[in-house]
């Protein structure tokens, strides 16, 4: 019996070793700035660049929930723990909306130019997250509503943004995807605070006059 529970606990340990900086990210999005989050699918063991899911196609492989599904996101210390102690090496989901911020992604390459722009018109940003080919611009709650009537005021606005509102997601740092290395472009400022974030309709303003302004157009990826 001793020997069992040896074993037991040899094993329990080798499963956790993983990457304990995800456990600790994951509890300060949960439980400190209050952002409901949940693991990853992860990618295919077998090839990086395919997702775990059944899907073939998927577009954000390892980046997105499956099992459990986007309504499980919780801030639930427990739950989180329990998740990453069985998953340590598991991405970390945000679900938008709510409680937590939404988010505004474009191509990487447009986006470092908009960011570039936005600086030099002098614009207060909060986090930004950069995925290989997206980064996304942490912005306040909005509703639908809003989204659409700021979208309708605009004469153009680029095939290429995307919006995470309610019902959305993204990964968040220090993730590691299909894709590639989840980083922060633009981090958070060190703090017990959750982070501040600007308002969608600043957001939105910046970065469509930041793409045209200058003849900057974003591919639609």
């Amino acid at each position: 019996m001793r020997e069992i529970l040896g074993r037991r606990r040899r094993l329990l340990s080798r499963r956790n070793r993983g990457r304990p900086e995800m456990l600790s990210a994951a509890l300060t999005f949960a439980t400190t700035w209050q952002w409901p989050v949940l693991p990853g699918v992860a990618a295919d063991p077998q090839g990086r660049a395919r997702c775990g899911c059944p899907d073939p196609e998927c577009a954000v492989p390892g980046a997105h929930p499956f099992d459990p599904g986007l309504l499980a996101a919780t801030t639930d210390e427990r739950m989180v723990r329990w998740w990453w102690g069985n998953r340590p090496s598991a991405p970390i989901v945000m679900a938008t909306g709510g409680s937590a911020p939404c988010a505004v992604s474009l191509p990487a390459p447009a986006a470092a130019r908009a960011l570039d722009g936005l600086d030099r018109a002098g614009m207060r940003l909060g986090p930004v997250v950069a995925a290989p080919t997206r980064w996304a611009i942490l912005v306040a709650p909005y509703s639908m509503e809003q989204l659409g009537e700021l979208l309708y005021a605009k004469d153009f606005v680029p095939g290429s943004l995307r919006f995470h509102g309610d019902g959305g997601y993204i990964a968040l740092p220090p993730s590691e995807t299909g894709q590639g290395q989840i980083r922060w472009e633009r981090a958070p400022l060190p703090g017990s605070a959750a982070p501040w974030v600007p308002g969608v309709e600043a957001v939105v303003d910046a970065v469509v006059d930041a793409l045209t302004r200058t003849g900057v157009s974003a591919p639609e990826l």
